[in-house]
């Protein structure tokens, strides 16, 4: 059956991107988890759902954009969101998380109007929802290879000034790093990425592989570039062993990934105790 990923095609745009979700997701998803942003995703996630629904409702309607992914206008509303989200903290200093159940709230709400105003839509919902491995396309693996080039050169790039800003935001400020463009390139790039990784894991599970092998991670980390390492590590297992099993028993994608996921974090805590209580 192993050999089934190597024949069919949909099936080695499925490894291969997933293989690449594995490796940015919990890049990203450690440094929110220090910024204490781990919700963010799911208010993008949810943004960004109302961006594919925008563009299928348009390909509905306008024969002219029936040849455009509907994970496009995805990425489009995930960014636009992100930037809003970035503005409310601003406004709500006091209250910063607040930016992200207003945005939640308002990627759900604009969803649903999209829905109703399409009267349903012939394309499978549910493989946006929770992931689909029969639905990613070449288009969806470019897209993704586009985006992790732009996060991975982004991490190498500037990683001093994003480990900075994550940590201590006023320190950074009166080092002369550029906070405010820094936040907001990688506001970008988590919308980026939930858009781009809907298709394996489904924008509504999205969040938990970006934040589980990160809290897996720090139970066993030494050091922030230890979380990162030991991160992709479990999200890598994640990722692979929940494809290969949603493929032998033709389950959602994203909710088998996550499943093992929780799994590895069960497994770390139990060690972890278990070592703790032989001291």
């Amino acid at each position: 059956m192993l050999a089934d990923w190597w024949n069919y095609d949909f099936l080695r745009y499925t490894l291969f991107s997933g293989i690449l979700i594995g490796l940015i997701c919990p890049i990203l998803g450690t440094f929110l988890i220090v910024r204490r942003l781990s919700m963010m995703a799911d208010g993008l996630s949810h943004v960004t759902l109302s961006g594919v629904a925008a563009g299928m409702l348009l390909a509905k309607k306008f024969p002219l954009f029936q040849a455009v992914n509907p994970l496009f206008f995805g990425m489009i509303f995930s960014v636009i969101g992100s930037l809003f989200i970035e503005r409310l903290r601003k406004l709500y200093k006091s209250y910063q998380d607040l930016a992200i159940p207003i945005i939640l709230s308002t990627g759900l709400g604009l969803f649903t109007v999209l829905v109703s105003i399409a009267k349903g839509f012939n394309t499978d919902l549910y493989a946006y929802l929770f992931g689909k491995i029969v639905t990613v396309t070449k288009e969806d693996l470019f897209a993704l290879i586009g985006v992790a080039v732009v996060v991975l050169g982004t991490v190498l790039l500037i990683y001093k000034e994003l480990f900075a800003v994550s940590f201590d935001e006023e320190f950074a400020r009166v080092s002369g790093v550029a906070r405010k463009t820094i936040n907001l390139w990688f506001m970008v790039l988590v919308a980026l990425t939930i858009a781009a990784s809907m298709r394996i894991v489904g924008v509504l599970l999205i969040s938990a592989l970006i934040t589980l092998p990160v809290a897996a991670s720090l139970q066993i980390a030494g050091s922030f570039r230890q979380a990162i390492l030991y991160a992709i590590l479990f999200a890598e297992a994640s990722v692979l062993i929940g494809l290969y099993f949603a493929y032998l028993l033709d389950w959602a994608s994203g909710g088998t990934i996550v499943l093992v996921s929780v799994g590895i974090l069960l497994i770390v805590l139990g060690v972890k105790k278990l070592r703790v209580w032989r001291r």
